[in-house]
């Protein structure tokens, strides 16, 4: 059963007032589905203070570890560190909050070393765990966590290439393709939706400037139009920059249902699209398949990085699809 972020809220408060909060949770859930305000929430709660971000602006006896490395992984230092300030003492009644952001990207020498945490708990301390993908993670550490898994809030209904997209991604399944030539046909599939994409908004973005330049070209200055040239230009790569978020977004879902067969999990993204999953699936292990994941990982990090859009996608796709 998924909870929506006010019911969880509500259960781990009841839980508290009856003194009988665990000492470690798993929140779970797609992105957008509330986790980090739930974790901020909570914390607030067990130490009495002001409803705030405690991402954005830090709080005393609050810890987080998130993926800072160029990796984009949580390394061993960071769970270090973390351990160490656990291990203080409390101070005004408070408990000390450990809340590790995107656990499923923890190096395994950090979960390794976060799982003795995890079975010896320092005293007055509360551990969350935050993950897009648990699946991802070891069992002997989803083993030692209370679930919280939070319902989407609501459906987006997919983009025309997003559902393109999916159906470029059966087409591998269905096939049983995973050669060279079928990863570098889906990634020039993937490289024409998002041309397709870019095209779209720029031509959406120029009609809408053109109708600003018809109604005051006559009452205003050169100055104002070349602002606003600049004004759409930008507004263009930050809505196709969205867009294409949203596609890479689709590959990690897809990627996930796959790990979702091999670890028994029932839960589906794309419902539609089981047999492909479980035809992937069948042909690798559970490390091949996690590895696949981080690679989508990595091409979403290195595109928000600005790194050359094609030879990124390229490379990933030939590294992800081929097997």
């Amino acid at each position: 059963m998924s909870f929506s972020p006010d019911a969880a809220f509500s259960y781990l408060r009841r839980a508290h007032e009856q003194q009988r909060l665990a000492h470690a949770y798993l929140i779970s859930g797609a992105p957008g589905t509330g986790k980090r305000a739930l974790a901020s929430r909570l914390a607030n709660l067990v130490n009495d203070t002001r409803d705030e971000d405690i991402f954005a602006t830090g709080a005393t006896g609050i810890f987080v570890a998130e993926p800072e490395s160029k990796s984009r992984r949580i390394v061993i230092a960071q769970i270090r560190d973390l351990e160490q300030t656990l291990q203080m003492r409390a101070s005004g009644g408070r408990r000390k909050v450990a809340i590790v952001s995107d656990a499923d990207r923890l190096q395994p020498q950090a979960a390794h070393a976060f799982l003795k945490t995890l079975e010896e708990p320092p005293n007055d301390s509360l551990l969350l765990l935050l993950s897009s993908l648990p699946e991802a993670l070891p069992d002997t550490i989803i083993s030692r966590c209370i679930p919280i898994p939070l319902a989407q809030l609501q459906e987006q209904t997919p983009s025309a290439e997003e559902t393109e997209l999916v159906e470029l991604l059966r087409a591998i399944g269905t096939s049983g393709g995973g050669g060279v030539q079928n990863a570098y046909r889906l990634a020039q599939g993937f490289q024409r939706l998002l041309a397709r994409v870019r095209e779209g908004i720029q031509a959406e973005n120029a009609t809408a400037l053109k109708g600003e330049e018809t109604r005051y070209k006559n009452t205003t200055d050169g100055a104002w139009l070349d602002d606003r040239e600049d004004h759409y230009k930008a507004l263009s790569e930050s809505r196709y920059v969205q867009r294409r978020a949203r596609l890479v977004e689709v590959l990690l879902r897809w990627w996930a249902d796959v790990l979702r067969v091999k670890t028994g999990v029932d839960r589906r993204e794309f419902p539609g699209a089981t047999e492909q999953t479980r035809a992937i699936a069948e042909r690798l292990t559970t490390p091949d398949v996690l590895k696949r994941i981080r690679r989508v990982e990595e091409l979403r990090d290195h595109l928000g990085r600005n790194i050359q859009e094609a030879l990124a996608v390229e490379v990933a796709f030939l590294s992800v699809f081929r097997f």
